[in-house]
């Protein structure tokens, strides 16, 4: 993972409520273990017609969007099924922050895990996000906070594994190898007895 400290950047906005983990990247995409390639199928059933060509009218496909590392959506993102496929498709179509009113609690883990930034907000600022797609926010990890183009601030919950984390470039595995040493040293110690 890239670590994570701050990050300014444009949005794109996803407007609707209950986006779940199918409609960020729908089942039949879920036949690989690799992360390259699923930003492609990402939103895939919204960003295609049924022709398959693109849709022009998804916020995605908007040459305004290009390169937007922030997604503003409705409450309730992530719900559904706990695929883990759903952060790795947003991380490889380059997101690295999500920012809702609700996200749903494993969608929350999953992205932690994968290096995207789940970020809850007040419903009254997300309001005023989703109304102005395509703002610039700074989101500062280390003071878990979020600041408008207004110079407004809102600060978000992370916990500090998760912040520690997202700071240093680890995820779970990487953390505990980071310690082996240590851990090592304990396990002798506790053995011996």
């Amino acid at each position: 993972m890239k670590a994570f400290s701050t990050l300014t950047s444009r949005t794109v906005v996803l407007r609707e409520r209950n986006i779940d983990t199918d409609q960020i990247i729908p089942a039949r995409f879920l036949t690989t273990t690799e992360r390259a390639g699923l930003g492609s199928h990402a939103f895939n059933d919204w960003r295609r017609r049924a022709d398959g060509s693109l849709n022009p009218e998804f916020p995605f496909n908007q040459a305004q969007n290009a390169g937007a590392q922030i997604l503003v959506a409705g409450r309730n993102f992530g719900c559904g099924s706990s695929r883990e496929h759903a952060p790795w498709a947003l991380t490889d179509l380059g997101l690295r922050a999500v920012i809702s009113a609700e996200i749903a609690d494993i969608f929350r883990s999953n992205a932690l895990k994968n290096g995207l930034l789940p970020i809850v907000l007040a419903e009254s600022v997300v309001d005023t996000l989703i109304e102005q797609p395509g703002i610039e926010l700074h989101i500062d990890v280390a003071r878990c906070e979020v600041t408008l183009p207004d110079g407004s601030r809102h600060r978000f919950a992370l916990d500090a594994f998760a912040r520690t984390c997202l700071l240093e470039g680890l995820d779970q595995l990487g953390y505990l190898l980071r310690h082996a040493a240590a851990i090592t040293r304990h396990e002798e110690l506790h053995h011996a007895c």
